[in-house]
């Protein structure tokens, strides 16, 4: 009896001591879990509000980051705060085809898979454009080697994603003008921003000489993408020649019956950009062409890039007032905005000390995302043709 009796004091000690430890674990599980959590910021959700305050469906708010970039916060605040994402890398051409017998999908399958579970509307963003591979910019290429591989990676990429129904949008072509109204052409060596399709050839025949690699673009596109939305993104600013030849290019490929459902603007802008060169009346009157036009009016890629002076205040000003105008125009047609990566942490290397990011490097929302939410959460009147 008194073994029995020991047996069971002892083993009721150890069943404490285990117990006690599992509790430990966990609590530092738990304390771990909540010290990797990006901080929340007050207020709702930007999605939640962008449910409720546009239900028509015109107004999407959307965020950018990189499949791998998705585990150091980026990932919890694009899934906590927007219904809508454009992948930043992961489906252009140098990430998924880079050279010839080369495919790799493993990271845009699973944003396609992520998304359908998260309930996120998605953008493709593998346009044909400058973002290529060193094999693409080599100087040797010949015109036949790249219309081969275009025809490959675009084919490819529209049949392995249309049929998802939350693919939404696909940026075609990127970057094809230049700010003086130029097209954008190749230049020697494969480490300068160049656009090395464009020796593919150009349609002669035509006035505005454009480059065969856009239409043969939106030829497969349209061929193979029947369930997703064709836009055409542009970079710059409001540079009046860059966007006169836009809009021919978009009014070329329709009259050769080819669709074309929206254009683009990236909006990596400078702290102060809506004071400037009458640049809010030009973004205005685009976004009234293209609603005019039966296109949507997307913002990409938008940054507010701040000089070694951190004004914080400011950049939100430049934020809220591009999308303000943009809010404005959503009885007209629809209209899209996205933020090119969520924290200063991730953000575009050559661009990071200029922090024109939502959220701070320890993923700590800055006053531009609370203009932002404050915006949302009171949307300007809508009007037309008016900044």
């Amino acid at each position: 009896m008194k073994i029995q009796k020991l047996c069971v004091m002892k083993t009721s000690k150890y069943v404490k001591v285990i117990s006690f430890v599992l509790l430990l674990v966990s609590v530092s599980s738990f304390g771990q879990k909540a010290q990797n959590e990006p901080p929340l910021p007050d207020g709702r959700r930007l999605k939640q509000i962008v449910s409720e305050k546009f239900s028509s469906g015109n107004v999407y708010i959307g965020g950018t980051t990189g499949w791998k970039k998705r585990s150091r916060g980026a990932g919890q605040i694009l899934d906590r705060e927007f219904s809508y994402t454009t992948p930043e890398n992961d489906f252009k051409q140098w990430a998924i085809h880079p050279r010839p017998n080369v495919w790799k999908w493993k990271d845009a399958d699973a944003w396609v898979e992520h998304c359908e579970k998260n309930g996120q509307i998605l953008r493709l963003h593998g346009p044909i454009g400058p973002q290529c591979s060193n094999w693409a910019k080599q100087d040797h290429r010949t015109a036949k080697e790249l219309r081969k591989h275009l025809v490959e990676f675009m084919t490819a990429l529209c049949q392995r994603y249309d049929r998802y129904h939350h693919v939404k949008w696909m940026d075609v072509v990127n970057e094809t003008v230049l700010a003086n109204g130029k097209w954008h052409q190749p230049k020697k060596g494969t480490e300068k921003w160049e656009n090395p399709w464009f020796l593919i050839g150009s349609d002669i025949d035509h006035p505005l000489n454009p480059p065969l690699y856009i239409e043969l673009a939106f030829e497969l596109a349209n061929q193979y993408a029947p369930n997703t939305e064709l836009i055409i993104n542009q970079h710059g600013s409001m540079q009046k020649p860059m966007w006169d030849k836009i809009k021919r290019l978009v009014l070329y490929l329709r009259k050769k019956g080819l669709r074309v459902d929206g254009i683009g603007w990236q909006a990596h802008v400078n702290v102060g950009w809506e004071k400037k060169d009458d640049n809010m009346n030009r973004l205005s009157q685009l976004i009234d062409w293209a609603h005019q036009n039966q296109l949507s009016f997307h913002i990409t890629e938008n940054n507010v890039w701040l000089p070694e002076k951190k004004n914080y205040q400011a950049q939100a000003k430049t934020f809220s007032t591009i999308l303000r105008l943009l809010l404005k125009k959503r009885d007209s047609g629809v209209v899209t905005w996205n933020v090119w990566n969520l924290s200063d942490a991730d953000a575009w290397k050559k661009k990071e000390k200029l922090e024109g990011c939502l959220f701070d490097r320890r993923y700590r929302a800055k006053p531009a995302y609370y203009a932002l939410q404050k915006l949302l959460e009171n949307p300007p009147t809508t009007m037309v043709n008016a900044p």
